[in-house]
């Protein structure tokens, strides 16, 4: 018997060895998949005439330097041609000290090595639950979804800028979708709103679902990161938060650009600017607003009742958060292209663990819509030499990233939630009726 044993644990040894080096090759192929896809990328952006590269970077860097020399933060502008001001809370500039410590080619590829990581861990909080059904292939498919995200425009145009937007979506995503958090829940929230005011949306958000300590917590961390900033930069934090956050619009660029896929972008291109331009724009922001976060609680609250249920309860809750990101940016003054890097989230939320075929369809075509720069190609529609059938078309592509943002706040809050609603799934056959398991074999 002792032979038999030892033969046992002999042969179980090299199967083991096997299992480990399988794998290995299967987290090199996940990473060589994802490498490969953002390649192309990083050549073309960072590899761009030197005053067209990562020029909200500049922007960030040049801020740090204003800190470490003791000049005015917001007086200044960038280099010509891009003739950017700093319009961020003064900690922001705080934070960005280190990169000045680096030469100007070393901060870049610093930068663009964060927002990958970020977008790593953007991709495992967005589709947990497809990447855990896959077992063993999990890294190969986080992989193969880092690939597929790293070509959505709003993604490529983070790279291209050198944008903080996937910083702030991995600091979200992580502190309202974490397990078990190990930091207070809601401080990672509180500091992306000490970085960038448009995070400030999760205060309702913890509000009105009930999280009273990330509440809490939220506001305290930036509460005390800004008043580090008055700490240390009093004459500059005065100035932002009773001086330049008043400016936000003249600071920020034409809000009629085609960037602007804000409700305020939407209806600039329509109305000329005046008063009833203005009211147009508030009273459908308070609709969408009002309209959102009631989904967004309603989704949230299904999540929390449908605890343990696994797939769905972490989709629900997923699309809760989602739809608060999305507010985040349609709401603003101001949501330009790059901000719309929540709809990782969206087609995370939409996809789920793979099962259902309608939810995959949805999420495919909506990553599908986003990987061209539609609204900028519509551009060329629009002109005195066009019909006006081709105008009107012209405009409606022009706004076509915004329409589907707030598109998707309606599916999320309501078609998904109502799909995921137990009672209402046993008559639908592109939901199959499954036990819990995975890909792997």
């Amino acid at each position: 018997m002792a032979q038999d044993v030892g033969e046992a644990r002999a042969g179980a040894a090299p199967a083991a060895s096997r299992r480990s080096f399988l794998d290995l090759l299967i987290l090199l192929a996940g990473a060589a998949v994802a490498v490969a896809a953002v390649t192309p990328i990083v050549r073309q952006w960072l590899g761009n005439q030197p005053d067209q590269r990562l020029v909200d970077l500049e922007v960030y860097r040049e801020g740090g330097l204003a800190v470490l020399r003791g000049a005015p933060l917001y007086d200044f502008l960038t280099q010509p041609p891009q003739l950017l001001p700093f319009t961020y809370p003064p900690i922001a500039a705080v934070l960005a000290v280190p990169f000045t410590l680096l030469p100007w080619r070393a901060a870049q590829w610093a930068w663009t090595g964060l927002i990958y990581v970020s977008l790593v861990i953007v991709v495992c909080y967005a589709f947990r639950d497809l990447i855990r059904r896959t077992g063993r292939w999990a890294p190969l498919t986080t992989g193969v979804l880092v690939a597929a995200t790293a070509w959505l425009d709003p993604v490529r145009d983070q790279v291209r800028f050198g944008q903080v937007g996937l910083f702030l979506l991995a600091m979200c995503l992580a502190d309202c979708c974490a397990r078990t958090a190990r930091w207070p829940r809601g401080m990672l929230v509180g500091l992306a709103l000490a970085i960038k005011l448009v995070p400030g949306v999760f205060l309702i958000y913890f509000l009105i679902t009930g999280r009273r300590d990330a509440l809490v917590n939220a506001l305290l961390t930036a509460v005390v990161a800004t008043l580090g900033g008055f700490a240390l930069l009093p004459s500059d934090s005065s100035g932002y938060w009773f001086g330049a956050l008043l400016q936000g619009g003249d600071r920020t660029g034409a809000v009629d650009g085609t960037t602007n896929q804000a409700i305020h972008g939407i209806v600039a291109r329509v109305l000329d600017d005046g008063p009833a331009r203005t009211l147009v724009w508030l009273a459908l922001a308070v609709v969408v607003a009002c309209a959102g976060f009631a989904w967004a609680r309603r989704a949230t609250l299904a999540a929390d009742a449908a605890a343990g249920a696994g797939a769905d309860a972490y989709s629900l809750l997923l699309a809760g958060v989602a739809i608060v990101g999305l507010l985040s940016v349609v709401l603003s003054p101001v949501g330009w292209i790059h901000h719309l890097v929540w709809m990782i989230a969206v087609v995370g939320a939409l996809a789920g663990d793979g099962r259902d075929t309608r939810r995959c369809l949805f999420a495919v075509g909506l990553w599908l819509l986003f990987l061209f720069p539609i609204p900028w190609w519509a551009r060329s529609l629009i002109g005195p030499n066009h019909s006006l059938v081709t105008v009107f078309t012209g405009q409606v592509l022009r706004d076509s990233f915004g329409i589907a943002a707030l598109l998707s706040i309606v599916v999320l809050g309501t078609w998904l939630v109502k799909r995921l609603d137990p009672d209402n799934r046993v008559a639908d056959p592109s939901q199959p009726q499954v036990g819990v398991g995975t890909l792997a074999p």
